[in-house]
């Protein structure tokens, strides 16, 4: 049981002392970014998927 509360122990002093978070205005733009690309992915996705729906929607009528 010791052998745990040891690690507790550690695993809270490296969370608060030893890692370096960002600043708020530092995860403002982070998240934003993450955002913009996230919007900018999907829509790349649903463009092939559109194109690509249209072209197997031409082949099965060209096999009809």
């Amino acid at each position: 049981m010791s052998r745990i509360v040891e690690i507790w122990k550690e695993t809270t002093d490296e969370l608060v002392n030893k890692v370096s978070w960002p600043s708020w205005e530092e995860l403002r733009s982070s998240t934003a970014i993450v955002i913009v690309a996230s919007v900018i992915f999907a829509l790349v996705l649903w463009v092939i998927d559109s194109a690509l729906g249209g072209v197997m929607d031409l082949l099965y009528s060209l096999l009809k």
